[in-house]
């Protein structure tokens, strides 16, 4: 079994959850739900490994919070 780390979004127009995988090209997707969204996304990534082991050009190492004046 396989693991990637997703980075969530929610879109202030839409509403919606929006994830990608970093460094997987073609690795994101929305839902309207945060269940929907794993689903969505769990659906595109095992499409994607369909075509064999991915080459991730990045990897996700984490967030930092930025303070400005």
């Amino acid at each position: 079994m396989k693991h990637f780390t997703a980075v969530i979004e929610r879109d202030g127009d839409t509403g919606l959850y929006v994830g990608w995988v970093p460094g997987f090209a073609g690795a994101h997707s929305q839902g309207a739900t945060l269940d929907e969204l794993q689903a969505n996304l769990q659906e595109v990534v095992e499409m994607l490994l369909e075509e064999g082991d991915p080459h991730l050009e990045s990897v996700f190492v984490g967030t930092q919070t930025v303070e400005v004046a």
